[in-house]
C-alpha cells in the first residue's frame, strides 16, 4: 500500500516513515488477501485522492460505484486495511513528535524549543524576575490531571501497545550509527510489528468491566507517569539553580495525577463500593511494585562500605534495630560493612507486608522517612549530586505517588443524594418527604441535621437497596482513609448541581459515616471535600449564586476552615456545549469562572477550578496549554484540574517523551502565566470591556441559532438519531459506562459523549463548530471597527484565540462532501436536504469568519503540522466513510439482526475514529 508524498521539506522523515509502513502494509495484504486485495484498496486510494484533489462528479460516482459493488469478505479486508494503515500513520506521528523535540536538544545551546521547561526559566530570567517572586508562585501553584474513564478510547490496548513498539522500532531506526546487520533486525522487528496488528481484532468482543478499565488507567502510570512526573520537577530545580544559583531551590510537588476510574458512579451502576475497593488496592499493589523495583536498583548502587565512608551513626543505629524488629537472620543483608544495602533489604521487606501485616509500613510517611535517614547520611561522604540522582527521584516518587498512587474523586448524581436523604429523613420522622420541599426548606432541614452532634440513621432500620448503597459508599471512604491514607480519596463530585441543598446533601452523608463530625465541644471534624459539577448553561449561570449561598452559611464555614477555606468546583464542558453549542458553553464558562472567582475573593476563600474537558473539540479538548492559557488569567493561581481522557491518554501519555514534552509545555505555560499574573498591578491588563461586551452579543447570537436548530426544530432529533450512526456506535464495546442515563430516547436523556461521537463518524461535527459563525458574522458584520476589534481579540486574548483556533480545527476535520452521503440514511428527503442545507450554510458561514479573523487564506494556516496531518489523513478516511454509509443503509434494513453486517459498521467506526484522532 503506497502513500502520496507532500512536499514540506520539516516533515520528510515522518513522510518517510510513512511511506516505509505503507509498503510494509502493501506486502502483508498481498500475503493474506493476494494482489487482488492490494489492488482494490490501491484502486480506492488514488480515486479518493484524485477527489480530493479535483471535485470531479465522475470520479465520485465511479468511487462510490466500487465501494457498492464490494463483495462481502473483501469488503471488511478493505475496511481493515485502511483502518489498520491510520494506527501506522499514528505510530509514525508519535515518533515523529519525539524527533522534533530530540531536534531542538541537538542545537546549539542559543535554540531553545518554545514553552519547554527551560524557555520559561530563561523568560523569567530576561524579564529580571526576582528569586521570591519565582518561589512564591512555585508555592502556589497547582496542576492535577485527572485520568477518566469515559468511553472514547476506541482502540484497543493491545493495539495500542502495538503502536508503541512501532514507534519505538522507528525511533531507532533513526540512529545514523546502526550497522548494516542492526538495521536489518530492526527491519525485520518492523515488519513482524505491522503483520501482528494485522492479525490481531480490533474490536472488543465485550464491554470492558469497571475494573478493565482500571488496569487500562493503571497502565499509564506503570509506563510513563511514575518517572515523569519526578523527572519535571527535578529538571525544572535543576535548570532553576543553572539559571539562578544564588538561591536555595526547592520545587513543590505541583503536578500529580488523579483517577475517576473506579470512582465514578455517575449514570454507572457496575461503579459499586466494592469495585471502588478493589481499585484502591490495585493501585497500591502498583505503587508498591514501582517501589520495590526502584529500590532493587538502588541497592545495585549503593554498595558503599563504613570501611570506605563514613557513614551516618543515626542510620547505623537505625539499622541494627531494625533488623532486629523486621528481619529473621537468615533473611539480613549478609554484608555488614554495607549499612545501605541492609537498609535496603528492610525498607523491602517491610513494603512486602503493607497491608499484609503489623510489620508492613503503615503509611508512606514511614517510607519516606526510611529514605530521607539515607539521603542524609549519603550527603555526608558524597563529593556531587549526581549520585543522588535516583535516590532523589525515588523520594519524589514517594512525595508525589505516596501509597495511594492516584486520589480517587467519587461523583455521583444529585438525585441520587436527595432520594437517599428523602428516605433516611423519612425514617426518623424529621420530615415526611424531604424533596418536595423548597430550597430554603431544604437548607434549614440540612443544616439543623448538620449541627445536630446525634446521628440520623437507623442502624437496624431496613432501608431500599439503593439507599443502603449510597449509605455504603459513604462508609467505604471513611474505611479507605484509615486503611490507603486520606489523600487516596479527597473530594466527592456533585453531578448535576442546581442548588446548594445538592452539596448539604453530601455533607449530612458524610456525617453520618463518621468522615463529616461535629463534636459536642462545637468543634468540627470534616475529611472530605464537596466539588459541585457546573453542566449546562442554566447551571452555569446560576453556579455564582449557588456558591455565594454556602460561603454565607456557618456550617459549611466551618467545613471549609478544616480544608483550608479552599473550595472545588469542577465545570462540565459537554453539556454545557451539547446545551448550548460550543461558543456559547465556553463563555458561559468563562464568565463563570470570573464571577465565582470575584466573589470567593470576597469571602476570602480560594478556589481550584476543575475543567471537565473531553477529548475532543465538541467536549472542550485541545492542547493542554493551550487550555490551560485559555482560562481567566486571575484563576490559574487558584489550582488547575483537567480530565485527561479517551484517546488523549494514548496520543499524549503512551510514549515517555511525549508525555514529558506534554507536561513540559504545560508546566511552562502555567508557570510564566501565573509569574506574570503576579507582576501585573491591575486587572485590566488581562483583557478590555469591549472584548467581553463583544462575546456577549455573540454568545447570544450564536445560542439561539443553536437553539433553534437543536431544540425548536420538531425534525432534528430525528435527523440525528438517522443521519449519524448513532446506534451503531452503542453497539461499539469501547466503555463500561451505558450511553443513556435512563433507558428513554429523549435529547437530554443522551450522554455528551455518544452525541459527540456519532456527529464526528458522520463529518458533521456539529457540536465543535455549530452556531458560533453566526454569532461571529453577526458581529463583525456591523462595520469594519468591529472586525478589527475581533482580529485584535484573536492576537491579544488567549481565550479568544484558543476558540477560534478550535473553530478552525473543528471545520478542518469536518468535510461537507462526504457529510452529504449521511443524509441517504435519512427517510425523510425533505427533512435530510432542509437540516443538512441549515447545516451546509452554517458552515461556509463559519468557515468565512473564522478566515477573516485570523486573517488566514485557508483554515489551519497558523499550524501548518496540524494541517498537514489532516491533509494526509482525509484522502484515507473519505473510503471508509462511504462504506460505512452503505453498510448502515443495508443493516438497517435487515429484518433480522445481521451479525456480520454489524461487525463491519464497527470496523469502519473504530478506523473512522483512529483516522481522525478525535472520537467523543
Amino acid at each position: 500500500m503506497t502513500t502520496s508524498i507532500d512536499t514540506n521539506s520539516s516533515s520528510l522523515p515522518l513522510r518517510r516513515d510513512i511511506k516505509t509502513l505503507g509498503h510494509i502494509l502493501g506486502e502483508i495484504l498481498v500475503h493474506h488477501g493476494g494482489m487482488q486485495l492490494l489492488e482494490k484498496v490501491e484502486k480506492l486510494r488514488v480515486m479518493a485522492i484524485t477527489l480530493r484533489k479535483n471535485d470531479d462528479k465522475d470520479i465520485y460516482n465511479e468511487l462510490k460505484e466500487e465501494i457498492v459493488n464490494l463483495d462481502p469478505p473483501m469488503r471488511k479486508q478493505v475496511i481493515r486495511a485502511f483502518s489498520i494503515y491510520f494506527h501506522l500513520i499514528n505510530a509514525a506521528e508519535l515518533n515523529h513528535r519525539i524527533r522534533r523535540r530530540r531536534e531542538y536538544q541537538l542545537q546549539d545551546d542559543h535554540v531553545v524549543q518554545k514553552a519547554s521547561i527551560e524557555s520559561a526559566i530563561l523568560s523569567l530570567k530576561e524579564n529580571k524576575i526576582d528569586e521570591a517572586t519565582i518561589q512564591n508562585v512555585l508555592n502556589t501553584i497547582s496542576l492535577e490531571l485527572v485520568i477518566t474513564a469515559h468511553p472514547t478510547e476506541a482502540t484497543k490496548r493491545s493495539v495500542i501497545e502495538i503502536q508503541k513498539r512501532i514507534a519505538t522500532i522507528l525511533k531507532n531506526l533513526d540512529n545514523t550509527t546502526l550497522t548494516k546487520k542492526e538495521r536489518k533486525k530492526l527491519e525485520d522487528s518492523l515488519l513482524n510489528e505491522v503483520t501482528i496488528l494485522w492479525q490481531t481484532e480490533e474490536l472488543r468482543e465485550r464491554k470492558p468491566t469497571v475494573i478493565d478499565e482500571v488496569r487500562n488507567g493503571l497502565y499509564y502510570f506503570d509506563q510513563t507517569f511514575f518517572d515523569v512526573l519526578p523527572d519535571i520537577h527535578q529538571d525544572l530545580e535543576e535548570g532553576l539553580t543553572e539559571q539562578f544559583p544564588k538561591h536555595k531551590w526547592e520545587v513543590p510537588n505541583f503536578l500529580h495525577f488523579g483517577s475517576w476510574i473506579g470512582g465514578d458512579r455517575d449514570g454507572n451502576p457496575n461503579v459499586t463500593p466494592e469495585v471502588t475497593w478493589e481499585t484502591l488496592i490495585r493501585q497500591r499493589e502498583l505503587a508498591i511494585k514501582k517501589y520495590k523495583e526502584a529500590l532493587v536498583e538502588l541497592m545495585k548502587r549503593f554498595s558503599h562500605s563504613t570501611t570506605r565512608a563514613k557513614v551516618s551513626e543515626e542510620l547505623i543505629a537505625n539499622v541494627e534495630n531494625d533488623e532486629k524488629t523486621y528481619l529473621k537472620i537468615e533473611k539480613r543483608w549478609p554484608v555488614e560493612t554495607e549499612v545501605y544495602r541492609r537498609k535496603i533489604a528492610i525498607i523491602i521487606k517491610r513494603l512486602k507486608e503493607v497491608g499484609n501485616s503489623e510489620i508492613g509500613y503503615q503509611s508512606a510517611n514511614e517510607l519516606l522517612d526510611d529514605l530521607l535517614l539515607i539521603h542524609q547520611s549519603v550527603n555526608n561522604h558524597q563529593p556531587a549530586d549526581r549520585e543522588l540522582k535516583m535516590l532523589n527521584k525515588l523520594i519524589r516518587q514517594v512525595q508525589l505517588f505516596g501509597f495511594h498512587l492516584a486520589t480517587l474523586d467519587i461523583r455521583n448524581h444529585s438525585g441520587e443524594h436527595e432520594a437517599a436523604i428523602t428516605e433516611i429523613l423519612r425514617k426518623v420522622k424529621v420530615t415526611d418527604d424531604y424533596a418536595a420541599l423548597s430550597e430554603d426548606e431544604k437548607m434549614k432541614t440540612l443544616e439543623n441535621v448538620l449541627m445536630d452532634p446525634r446521628p440520623v440513621l437507623l442502624l437496624n432500620e431496613d432501608y431500599s437497596k439503593e439507599t443502603q448503597e449510597m449509605i455504603k459508599v459513604f462508609t467505604m471512604i471513611k474505611e479507605a482513609h484509615e486503611t490507603f491514607g486520606k489523600k487516596s480519596i479527597l473530594v466527592y463530585l456533585v453531578s448535576m448541581t442546581q442548588s446548594a441543598s445538592d452539596l448539604l446533601e453530601v455533607l449530612v452523608l458524610a456525617k453520618e459515616a463518621g468522615i463529616y463530625r461535629l463534636h459536642a465541644d462545637g468543634t468540627v471534624e470534616s475529611h472530605l471535600n464537596v466539588a459541585p459539577l457546573l453542566e449546562t448553561v442554566d447551571d452555569l449561570i446560576a453556579g455564582p449564586n449557588i456558591m455565594e449561598t454556602l460561603f454565607n452559611l456557618d456550617v459549611y464555614r466551618n467545613h471549609l476552615k478544616i480544608h483550608g477555606d479552599s473550595q472545588e468546583i469542577m465545570l462540565g464542558y459537554s453539556d454545557g456545549s451539547k446545551d448550548g453549542g460550543t461558543l456559547t458553553a465556553n463563555w458561559k464558562l468563562y464568565k463563570a469562572q470570573l464571577e465565582i472567582h470575584d466573589m470567593a475573593k470576597r469571602h476570602n476563600i480560594g478556589l481550584k477550578f476543575f475543567h471537565g474537558r473531553g477529548g475532543s473539540l465538541g467536549r472542550g479538548g485541545g492542547p493542554l496549554n493551550r487550555s490551560i492559557l485559555s482560562q481567566p488569567r486571575e484563576t490559574l493561581g487558584d489550582g488547575v484540574k483537567i480530565t485527561e481522557q479517551g484517546e488523549v491518554l494514548s496520543s499524549r501519555y503512551l510514549l515517555e517523551d511525549i508525555a514529558y514534552r506534554s507536561l513540559e509545555q504545560a508546566t511552562s505555560t502555567l508557570i510564566e502565566a501565573s509569574v506574570n499574573l503576579s507582576e501585573e498591578s491591575e486587572q485590566q491588563h488581562l483583557r478590555e470591556k469591549a472584548w467581553e461586551e463583544a462575546m456577549e452579543e455573540i454568545s447570544d447570537i450564536s445560542l439561539k441559532k443553536y437553539q433553534s436548530l437543536v431544540f425548536e426544530d420538531p425534525d432534528f432529533l430525528t435527523y440525528f438519531t438517522e443521519a449519524t450512526p448513532l446506534n451503531e456506535v452503542g453497539e461499539l464495546n469501547i466503555g463500561s459506562r451505558p450511553s443513556k442515563r435512563k433507558n428513554r430516547n429523549r435529547f437530554e436523556d443522551l450522554r455528551a459523549i455518544p452525541w459527540v461521537f456519532a456527529w464526528t463518524q458522520s463529518r458533521q461535527l456539529i457540536p465543535a463548530w455549530y452556531a458560533a459563525g453566526s454569532g461571529l458574522e453577526s458581529f463583525a458584520s456591523k462595520g469594519e471597527e468591529n472586525l478589527k476589534l475581533l482580529q485584535r481579540m484573536y492576537e491579544e486574548w488567549p481565550f479568544f484565540r484558543s476558540t477560534i483556533d478550535n473553530l478552525q480545527m473543528a471545520l478542518m476535520k469536518a468535510d461537507i462532501t462526504t457529510a452529504k452521503e449521511y443524509t441517504s440514511l435519512v427517510h425523510d428527503k425533505e427533512i435530510a436536504d432542509r437540516i443538512f442545507g441549515n447545516i451546509v450554510e452554517e458552515y461556509e458561514k463559519t468557515k468565512a469568519v473564522l478566515l477573516k479573523i485570523s486573517d488566514d487564506e485557508e483554515l489551519l494556516d497558523h499550524t501548518p503540522n496540524i494541517k498537514e496531518s489532516v491533509h494526509r489523513r482525509n484522502p484515507y478516511v473519505d473510503p471508509l466513510n462511504f462504506l460505512q454509509v452503505e453498510l448502515i443503509k443495508e443493516l438497517r434494513e435487515q429484518e433480522e439482526p445481521n451479525e456480520e453486517l454489524l461487525t463491519e459498521v464497527l470496523l469502519t467506526i473504530s478506523g473512522i475514529a483512529a483516522g481522525l484522532r478525535n472520537t467523543g
